[in-house]
């Protein structure tokens, strides 16, 4: 058992270098071939290009990239829901998560006083 968790770790290691030797490569190319072109900027090496792919996963795709369709079930779940159903479970997930006090918005309105700031975001 030992030796089989061994090779799908090996041949996982493998998977990821050929990809990120193939991802690598193409944004080296395209860059080189496009922006030098269009934009007048300067041609990158290999390492810078490995270097944009993982800066361009971090802002742009994250997380998500990973999980697939699957990380977005939550999303398909909420739109078959009815509308008193997704009420219910958003007022769950703001009594969960959101721990700050909420300002009263009406009654500094009716006084002419200016609503509280929110705390978190002093």
């Amino acid at each position: 058992m030992r030796h089989r968790k061994g090779v799908l770790v090996f041949k996982i290691l493998i998977f990821v270098v050929i990809v990120l030797a193939g991802f690598g490569s193409a944004v080296l190319y395209l860059w080189n071939w496009l922006m030098p072109a269009i934009f007048g900027l300067p041609a990158i090496t290999y390492w810078q290009a490995l270097g944009l792919l993982g800066l361009s996963w971090l802002l742009f795709g994250g997380p998500r990239g990973l999980m697939g369709p699957h990380g977005r079930r939550g999303a398909r779940h909420l739109r078959h829901m009815s509308p008193e159903e997704r009420e219910r479970f958003r007022a769950g997930m703001r009594s969960r998560w959101c721990h700050h006090e909420e300002p009263d918005v009406k009654a500094a309105s009716t006084t002419g006083e200016e609503p509280p700031p929110y705390r978190d975001f002093a």
